[in-house]
């Protein structure tokens, strides 16, 4: 009985845990670029109270609850939201932008948020000022700014008669283990020794996908799952609680006993 008390406490743990990411994802829903996430457990030790043998081939082993594993995020493409503004880009496909501070350009960042401002140096930027890797430096008075699948942005300078221009081609970048990667907040991720070292490439080469101008990618978060999830996760909890309860229940009993 003390043994399903310490039991049943590591599944109210591992539930809670649970409760806490579903309601990361459904905050985030609305958040461009986001990735769910999902828990993942493991049962614990177990005691063992008969070896399985020759006679014996099943044996006793008696378990000591449950514990979270890990914390993965889930990939997948989220749908695309048009905006009709020329610098949101949306990736079809695998890969991340790469953002560089200005105030620390030694550690890059990586995001799948597309919506990119022009800042008053005529830089690419996301909402913290981070300029988007591969893009020059927009003139002022640029117009007609075009983005092809590829990554080519192309732009009409206001200074030169309206003559067509290049402004730089955005790359890519991949990660053997894109799951690995840190999250930093702000819609920022950081490469990590399990994620492995960006790859950099062309969009559309190389597994990776294609851009979508004046797209953005919304959040993979499906209400639907996560309320599902939510449910079950509360389920699951107030069956341990009750386990924790009837415990108490026998041990009360046991203890009245002589009485």
């Amino acid at each position: 009985m003390i043994r399903a008390l310490y039991s049943a406490s590591t599944g109210m743990k591992a539930q809670q845990l649970n409760i806490d990411t579903i309601a990361n994802n459904l905050a985030n829903v609305n958040t461009f670029g986001y990735k769910k996430s999902r828990v993942e457990f493991q049962d614990l030790l177990y005691q063992n109270l008969r070896t399985a043998n020759l006679q014996t081939p099943t044996g006793i082993q008696v378990g000591m609850g449950v514990k979270s594993s890990s914390i993965t995020t889930i990939n997948t493409n989220g749908n695309l939201v048009q905006t009709e503004n020329p610098t949101d880009m949306a990736i079809m496909g695998q890969g991340f932008f790469q953002l560089i501070n200005p105030q620390n350009p030694a550690v890059p960042y990586y995001t799948r948020d597309g919506s990119f401002k022009i800042d008053v140096d005529g830089n690419l930027v996301n909402a913290d000022g981070y300029i988007l890797d591969g893009v020059e430096a927009l003139p002022e008075g640029a117009y007609d700014i075009s983005i092809s699948a590829e990554g080519l942005i192309t732009y009409r300078d206001g200074n030169a008669d309206g003559e067509l221009a290049e402004g730089g081609e955005i790359p890519l970048f991949m990660f053997n283990n894109p799951a690995g990667l840190t999250k930093a907040g702000r819609n920022l991720l950081l490469a990590s020794e399990a994620s492995g070292e960006a790859i950099e490439g062309i969009p559309g080469e190389g597994g990776r996908g294609t851009l979508a101008q004046s797209y953005l990618e919304s959040s993979n978060v499906q209400i639907v799952e996560e309320m599902v999830a939510m449910i079950t996760a509360q389920r699951a909890y107030e069956v341990n609680t009750k386990t924790i309860q009837t415990s108490d229940d026998m041990l009360s009993q046991a203890n009245q006993l002589k009485r």
